[in-house]
């Protein structure tokens, strides 16, 4: 099963003083997109350190292509990051980037580079505190994908950036993901982007894992039910991940195959959940669990 996921992470936890991450497991097969969400502090900054061994765990295992993520710096070159920060001098142009970036990386395309820069309309000559946000992250997004990366890192990649911006990102890691040896771990707040692209979604909370769901399947399963309270006493134990009640009545992420078998009155309604609706309900709410709104 390990030969079949581009990585695997297997019961890895960490510890400081005032924060855990506690036993994750997931994995990403080889031509996948894994969505990983969570509320600021979740731990999902801590998971991508420990992949990329800037932190050591206390506990578990993390397989990079099979392979020990501790083994070898050619794991580690295999790897295209994005942070939501471009860790790069302002006063550098591309054209010093990439001087930079050859003497890293063993495999660095200079002339897939330029080809990137090409592609974001970004001026070799230009210095980067010249750019805009948007231009960064594609500065960003050129380097990632200029060391022949098969696994993507991205932390916050289309955060604060306009509509077109995004889509015009989320077409290059489409392209990425087309070649089914590679993957695509995304951080991401804004689950518009996720729901595109996203085959897998890992939510994690206060670092505990609260699942690891196939995307359109996880979508199908909950229903939005903005009914009278006490319709909740016709569903089984368990049905209800979390509500919120106001003054006009209560909302609630049910599960729909429990919601089907039950009649709802003419006052109700049950609508498709999306992701950020799951994401908060879990995270909110916890089964049966009052929210207030």
């Amino acid at each position: 099963m390990e030969n079949e996921n581009i990585l695997v992470i297997d019961g890895v936890s960490k510890q400081y003083p005032d924060f855990a991450l506690q036993n994750i497991s997931f994995q990403i097969p080889y031509g996948a997109v894994m969505g990983f969400i969570g509320e600021n502090g979740a731990g999902k900054s801590t998971t991508l350190k420990l992949i990329l061994d800037i932190i050591r765990r206390d506990a578990g295992k993390i397989l990079l292509f099979g392979r020990d993520n501790r083994e070898g710096k050619e794991l580690r070159e295999a790897i295209g990051v994005v942070f939501s920060e471009l860790n790069l001098p302002e006063a550098m142009n591309a054209l010093q980037v990439s001087r930079i970036m050859g003497g890293i990386y063993r495999g660095w395309e200079e002339n897939t580079f330029f080809g990137f820069l090409r592609r974001f309309a970004l001026k070799k000559e230009m210095k980067i505190k010249a750019y805009s946000r948007g231009m960064k992250m594609k500065l960003a997004i050129a380097i990632a994908l200029s060391h022949r990366a098969r696994l993507l890192l991205l932390d916050e990649p289309t955060s604060g950036l306009d509509p077109v911006v995004r889509d015009e990102i989320l077409d290059i890691f489409r392209e990425f993901i087309l070649d089914e040896h590679n993957g695509i771990l995304i951080s991401s707040h804004i689950t518009e982007d996720l729901n595109k692209i996203a085959d897998y979604i890992t939510l994690i909370h206060q670092g505990r894992l609260l699942f690891c769901e196939e995307k359109d399947p996880l979508l199908d399963k909950y229903r939005l039910l903005k009914a009278p309270a006490q319709v909740l006493e016709l569903l089984p134990p368990g049905a209800v991940v979390g509500k919120r009640e106001n003054h006009f009545g209560m909302e609630a992420l049910v599960e729909r195959e429990a919601l089907a078998r039950i009649q709802l009155p003419e006052n109700a309604a049950a609508d498709p959940a999306g992701l950020e609706d799951i994401m908060l309900y879990h995270v909110r709410g916890g089964r049966h669990e009052r929210v207030t709104a």
